[in-house]
């Protein structure tokens, strides 16, 4: 049992790690070769920072743990929200000002909707698997529409400073991008070995194990750039940064799961998991709409939001992480 508490350990570390330098390596790499500032945060840093949970939670499918699956995917959902913005915004109020967020968001609710509708039977088959592909190419060919028409929107802006600061030769970035992507195929696979011998050992459910663990290991890249976005200003790159990997999550890491192979999951799935992160996105919606003005999220708000996950986690716990 000991050595899946360390692979954990050494999968996690290893896995935040690999997803910063792949991440950096594919920007710098986009940038070299001529794409626009907002295509690249929207495309390839959402992408990149949701790769740890596509990566683990492919694995997962193929090793035929759905719960795992489904929890790093949702359980990511969560903590992205209520976790990483929460603290996020105790450290230093986000204003979000950006046009893209006021799209982003209506989108997300709507996507939020379609894996609750999946869900209601209590499984993913690999047609509602392929539909939520479909969905997401449908997100991305948006998504690259806004980046090739968008001129002098606040991500933009901040992505232009944040590609500047972390500007390195193409070969370097070609390295970082090769060398990031292998490392977290390693990882990934050591993290989730690790914990499904965990779940085993003490007869843990493998959904609770992705909705915790792993959940939380693979938001780390996404509450460091938040902090560090908002440290520096980039109040909407935050913002942005959560809007895309939960699209990415929802559409993408459970769409590839189960396009691999369908998943039977639990009905606390649909009655406890679904309607916790159907309830954040609607808050987030409402907090960073901006109904009569620039949106933002206080310190107050932010409180709520971690108070809401740290009571979500205790309920997790209370009922014996079934």
């Amino acid at each position: 049992m000991s050595t899946a508490f360390i692979a954990v350990a050494f999968g996690l570390a290893l896995l935040v790690w690999s997803a910063d330098r792949f991440v950096a390596g594919s920007a710098a790499t986009a940038r070299h070769f001529g794409m626009p500032p907002l295509l690249i945060g929207m495309v390839i840093i959402g992408f990149g920072t949701s790769v740890p949970e596509m990566v683990v939670s492919a694995f997962a499918a193929l090793q035929g743990a759905p719960g795992i699956a489904l929890g790093n995917a949702y359980g990511s959902n969560i903590t992205n929200i209520a976790l990483v913005l929460g603290l996020t915004a105790l450290l230093s109020p986000i204003a979000v000002h950006s046009q893209v967020m006021r799209k982003e968001l209506p989108l997300l609710t709507a996507v939020t909707a379609l894996a609750a509708w999946q869900l209601r039977d209590g499984r993913v088959t690999r047609m509602e698997a392929l539909v939520l592909l479909g969905v997401f190419g449908g997100v991305m060919a948006w998504a690259i529409g806004q980046g090739l028409r968008q001129k002098g929107d606040a991500v933009s802006s901040e992505i232009v400073q944040h590609l500047e600061a972390k500007a390195m030769t193409i070969g370097r970035a070609l390295f970082w991008l090769v060398a990031g992507l292998l490392l977290l195929l390693v990882s990934s696979r050591v993290l989730v070995w690790g914990a499904v011998e965990i779940a085993r050992g003490f007869g843990v459910s493998d959904l609770v194990i992705g909705l915790t663990v792993v959940a939380i290991g693979t938001s780390l890249p996404e509450l460091a750039s938040s902090i560090i976005a908002v440290r520096k200003g980039e109040h909407d790159l935050a913002v942005g940064n959560i809007l895309g990997s939960n699209l990415f999550n929802t559409l993408a890491v459970v769409g590839i799961a189960g396009a691999i192979h369908p998943m039977d999951v639990g009905p606390k799935v649909f009655s406890r998991d679904i309607p916790v992160m159907a309830v954040l996105t609607v808050s987030l919606f409402v907090i960073c709409y901006g109904f009569r003005g620039p949106g933002r999220i206080n310190r107050l708000e932010g409180a709520v939001l971690l108070a809401g996950y740290l009571f979500y986690m205790g309920y997790l716990a209370g009922t014996g992480f079934r």
